[in-house]
């Protein structure tokens, strides 16, 4: 029997799947690691770390399934998007990566904003520079770390580090360079006038290839580490959510996916260059060749349920690993029992800054309405509701773009839950399904490495192979009506509070 190998490079860890021909999951493991914040709003990795978890789980699927290592016909990665990743002349790492969750570059992204102009930077990059993106982060460096600076010969992407160390190879995918603000995504290659207006050498940036190419092979060194046959092929794989995207279908148009990880994430697919003049949403290339994707990304959606959980519910975490069970069903079960609107409780999710639609890193959290009425269960059910409007807020974009969305997917940790998946479809107003298989960016890698080998002729193909739907959740009409007024609400909130955001932030 054949095999693909997906591998999902996340935040919070790394998932290998190990994927028949059919994309049913044969065997799986995940392996954490932290992350740390050296200053309110920092957020790094050791890329070490990451190779580390690579390496355990591969050998961990490979011994589970019983599968020859000549079986996997196969490698393909997806991963968090933004990082940098900076190594020597030498491939040696020279600081911890730079997250995609980190906020310490606003005046980096002021600079290019200024040097190439907002509207040049849009038409070449479909975005604008945002302190999550990776330009800005290479400019800081260069700015607070000049030694480290100086010693930089390659500059790499999260999942693309895994890949170097693979096959030795220093390339990348355009779905994840759509993410650096240094690709002509409309091109589909790296922006010679945007490096040139920022002095970045170009010699710095791995190969461009689409994601379902051929990026090298696994050298005998990487073979020996991971338990993988050498020789054995490395496409390009993606961006986590461009990964996720193939994982659940979504390459046709009117398709989309939202996302309830550490971030939020809606992602629909597109056939041309669909670019928002605001820059409130972003536009990438698609991992399937020559489309385009619609993507928002809120910065603390999961992250706002798990910091919830982590400060506040002891006694939960307490009962369920008594009880065997998952503390975030004690946490919605409580929940449940509040009403829509939380008891007239609203809370806005920026944790950690926000990306879509707002692009303030200073936006914080925060409670609204909060009285001696309120239960823990308020609490709760005020954050997931808060997370459902900053996605519906996103989704309204969408929709002044002209961009259909009538068939939305649901991953994530939070997709698979059917209480947050019912209020996703009454606050977006359309169904939301759940995908069979629980693998998205793993399966996503896995489908366009089976493109690579030869396994499907096309990422649709493979999709129609691999990918089959699960359950879903109708919007309730009366229910919808009912969050409508809070929707409103929430809306009004981040500008009603965003001179005392940006007050705060600089005390």
């Amino acid at each position: 029997m054949d095999f693909l190998l997906g591998i999902d490079l996340g935040t919070s860890g790394t998932k290998t799947v190990l994927f028949d021909l059919s994309g049913t999951p044969v065997a799986s493991h995940t392996a954490e690691y932290p992350l740390y914040q050296p200053r309110n709003g920092w957020a790094e990795q050791d890329p070490h770390d990451w190779w580390r978890a690579v390496q355990e789980t591969i050998q961990a699927v490979l011994a589970r399934s019983g599968a020859e290592p000549s079986a996997v016909k196969g490698v393909g990665i997806s991963g968090q998007m933004h990082g940098l990743v900076m190594l020597d002349a030498q491939g040696h790492v020279q600081r911890n990566a730079i997250l995609w969750c980190d906020g310490r570059t606003q005046a980096q992204c002021d600079e290019i904003t200024a040097k190439l102009g907002a509207d040049k930077l849009l038409a070449l990059s479909a975005n604008p520079a945002l302190p999550g993106f990776t330009a800005g982060k290479i400019l800081w460096v260069r700015e607070n770390e000049p030694e480290i600076y100086e010693k930089c010969r390659h500059i790499l992407l999260p999942k693309d580090y895994i890949r170097y160390k693979l096959t030795g190879e220093f390339a990348t995918e355009v779905s994840d360079a759509s993410g650096m603000n240094l690709l002509d995504v409309p091109k589909r290659a790296w922006s010679g006038e945007i490096l040139s207006a920022l002095d970045i050498d170009p010699t710095w940036l791995g190969r461009m290839y689409e994601s379902c190419e051929v990026t090298g092979a696994v050298t005998a060194a990487a073979a020996e580490a991971t338990g993988l046959a050498p020789g054995t092929i490395v496409v390009g794989g993606a961006g986590d959510n461009a990964a996720a995207a193939i994982g659940t279908g979504v390459v046709e148009t009117g398709r989309a996916f939202t996302t309830l990880g550490t971030s939020g994430v809606i992602f629909a697919h597109a056939d041309e260059v669909t670019i928002d003049p605001k820059g409130r949403v972003h536009t990438f290339c698609s991992a399937v060749p020559g489309k385009w994707t619609v993507m928002s990304c809120t910065l603390a959606a999961g992250l706002s349920l798990q910091w919830f959980r982590n400060q506040f519910c002891a006694a939960e975490r307490e009962a369920a690993a008594g009880m065997g069970a998952d503390p975030y069903e004690l946490m919605t079960a409580q929940a449940q029992r509040s009403p829509i609107g939380a008891n007239r409780l609203l809370y806005l999710p920026y944790l950690m800054g926000e990306r879509s639609p707002l692009l303030d890193s200073d936006a914080r959290g925060a409670f609204v309405g909060l009285s001696a009425i309120h239960t823990k269960g308020d609490l709760i059910r005020a954050v997931m509701e808060g997370v459902a409007y900053s996605q519906r807020q996103c989704l309204d974009v969408f929709r002044e773009m002209g961009v259909d969305v009538s068939d939305m997917a649901a991953c994530g940790g939070g997709g698979r839950s059917p209480f947050w998946r019912q209020m996703l479809a009454d606050v977006y107003g359309c169904p939301v399904k759940t995908i069979a298989s629980a693998e998205g960016p793993a399966l996503g890698a896995a489908i366009l490495a089976g493109v690579g080998a030869g396994v499907y002729a096309s990422v649709s193909e493979g999709c129609a192979a691999a990918v089959r739907s699960g359950e879903g959740q109708q919007p309730v009409p009366e229910s919808s009506g009912a969050y409508e007024p809070f929707y409103h609400l929430y809306r009004g909130l981040y500008p009603a509070l965003r001179d005392s955001f940006h007050t705060l932030a600089a005390l």
